[in-house]
């Protein structure tokens, strides 16, 4: 009888552990949300240390700005030895097209 009980549990346990897997699975198909490549590629140039120099809370923020063309790509005061308006500039002079 024990067994039974044991059995019936894990089985429960299998199918609801599944059935929530697809749920999860399903829902970040459908709310994921799509970002601007650029972005990315910007924050990846921008040194990272999220200073607040150039008036925005950290290098992501500054990065949606300037793809939304809030800001102006030579706002960040770290980033200016290592050349970081230039490669900015770059980088949305090469991907024109991207924008959605």
């Amino acid at each position: 009888m024990m067994e039974l009980v044991v059995l019936y549990s894990t089985l429960l346990l299998a199918i609801l552990g599944f059935g929530f897997g697809v749920f999860l699975a399903y829902s970040a198909q459908r709310f994921r949300v799509e970002e601007d490549p650029r972005v990315k590629m910007i924050v990846e140039v921008l040194p990272g240390i999220n200073c607040g120099a150039c008036g925005f809370a950290g290098c992501e923020a500054y990065a949606k700005a300037i793809v939304k063309g809030q800001a102006e790509t030579n706002r960040c005061l770290p980033g200016r030895p290592q050349g970081v308006e230039e490669k900015i500039k770059k980088i949305l002079e090469e991907h024109k097209s991207d924008a959605s």
